[in-house]
């Protein structure tokens, strides 16, 4: 089993925040430990808006424990009452990710108190911050998020299992329900992407010059996502119309395929092409086999009046495949000249830190 860097850094993150409350003499450093945990985040970015976040809900957390317990004491009621208030000002300020850890700071104050109350509540405020910044150091120092990595490899890993299926599908070769099983993994596997884009996205750069080629590549994966989710809707379409498609003439199912197989190869150029190991001023040429989506939309309009197809639904599924597959040549072809022109602009900018 692997083990991510997200489990590395919370178990870090705790290890870090026990010894600095040691090291402090902070009474119940297991405060600290649990306030690591809520606090850990999946983006430098992210950790840096939890601490200002964190410190706001703990500040009030802490607040309203210490004026409960002065003006009421720390009945039971009370304490519900109190944690009642703490979580509506939370959510009236839009810092409810703070909610369980000023739930934390409330309770582990309110259920002391004594003269030294105030001397307590300031103690276990401070270890409780203690845990949130061991986070925020874990986060910035150990293990730093590649988002660009993850993404890029996630991005080529559903291409190629995409690209693998459309090639068995057109030549009739796959196996039903497993393609269909696939299908489903692949489309899961898509909806994350946007996931790992908005991670990346949030990533930032400290010089200009690199801030300019962050945007630019934001365009480009974004472009790639679209891409990959219509080679997705491609071999989605070929799956459910293939019997279909099979009813067309022969000749018209060898020009499709060489079609799929042209654009599958342009796609796999391209993103290769962005990492470098396409040379840039190496142009994609298929010659007169591959067709733009006029050309390819005229051949199915000849060869469905010679195939005198007298199910319409037949033709209806079959331009439904035609119509996805040129959707698909168009984001290709996008993503190929963003790719272009970035590497052009951007020469000292344009490597990738993707190795594996």
């Amino acid at each position: 089993m692997k083990l991510g860097a997200r489990v590395l850094k919370t178990g870090i993150a705790i290890i870090l925040s026990l010894f600095l409350s040691e090291l402090f003499q902070l009474p119940s450093p297991v405060f600290a430990g649990i306030a690591a945990i809520f606090a850990l985040q999946p983006t430098i970015y992210r950790s840096f808006l939890s601490i200002i976040e964190q410190v706001q809900g703990n500040a009030i957390g802490a607040a309203i424990a210490v004026i409960f317990v002065l003006i009421f004491g720390n009945d039971l009621f009370i304490i519900g009452l109190a944690a009642i208030i703490v979580i509506t000002i939370n959510l009236k300020l839009k810092i409810e990710n703070t909610i369980a850890l000023s739930l934390v700071t409330l309770l582990v104050i309110m259920e002391a108190s004594g003269d030294t109350f105030i001397q307590f509540a300031l103690i276990r405020f401070s270890t409780i911050m203690l845990g949130v910044f061991s986070a925020f150091i874990v986060n910035l120092v150990f293990l730093p998020p590649k988002y660009e990595k993850k993404l890029y490899f996630q991005i080529s890993d559903i291409t190629e299992e995409t690209t693998k299926w459309i090639r068995l599908t057109i030549r009739h070769a796959s196996e039903h329900k497993l393609l269909q099983n696939d299908i489903g993994k692949m489309k899961a596997a898509v909806r994350n992407l946007d996931q790992v884009y908005a991670m990346y996205k949030e990533e930032r750069n400290y010089l200009k010059k690199n801030t300019i080629a962050k945007s630019r590549k934001l365009v480009i994966y974004r472009q790639m996502i679209s891409t990959v989710k219509r080679s997705l809707e491609t071999l989605r379409r070929l799956h459910r119309f293939e019997n279909d498609l099979q009813e067309m003439p022969a000749e018209f199912q060898h020009a499709v395929q060489q079609q799929l197989d042209c654009l599958i190869h342009y796609h796999e150029h391209a993103m290769l092409k962005f990492i470098g190991k396409v040379r840039s001023h190496v142009i994609f040429e298929e010659g007169d086999i591959f067709l733009n989506g006029k050309e390819l939309f005229n051949l199915f309009y000849s060869q469905q009046k010679e195939a005198k197809v007298e199910d319409e639904a037949i033709l209806s599924h079959t331009m439904q495949i035609i119509s996805a597959i040129i959707d698909y040549n168009e984001q290709v072809e996008h993503l190929d000249k963003l790719i272009t022109s970035f590497q052009t602009y951007h020469k000292k900018t344009n490597e990738v830190s993707i190795e594996e």
